[in-house]
């Protein structure tokens, strides 16, 4: 059975940047479009991106676009989530999860959280000063 795991998360200062890693075991990655999420206390959960099959990458949440993007290393088996220009109302638990249905790369932005499976345990990225 598939199995996601993120890494990469950490303590940043604001204006900093990480590199988020999911990586898959039980399955290739590369026959799945990947969606990234997080989670701060008290809040739902929010998509930050998302990226087809194909590679095709698409922008999450209006407060992320241009400074987060999603890629992907089939050859490694690895999906990434850069992370630019931190801020504090960036920290959160960061997730990576499977798109279920074929949606993502259909429309202009990633299929909401529902449409997502197979959830990583998530890594904590907290900006702060």
């Amino acid at each position: 059975q598939l199995q996601l795991v993120e890494s990469g998360g950490g303590l940043v200062q604001p204006g900093g940047s990480l590199r988020l890693s999911c990586a898959a075991s039980g399955a290739p990655l590369e026959n799945y479009a990947i969606g990234w999420f997080r989670q701060a206390p008290g809040k739902e959960r929010e998509g930050v991106g998302c990226i087809s099959v194909s590679g095709r990458s698409t922008n999450g949440a209006d407060s992320v676009k241009g400074r987060f993007t999603v890629s992907r290393d089939n050859a490694i088996h690895t999906v990434y989530l850069q992370m630019n220009n931190l801020q504090p109302e960036d920290t959160a638990v960061y997730y990576c999860a499977i798109d279920q249905y074929g949606l993502t790369g259909k429309t202009s932005s990633c299929p909401v959280a529902v449409y997502f499976g197979s959830w990583g345990q998530g890594t904590q990225v907290t900006v702060s000063s």
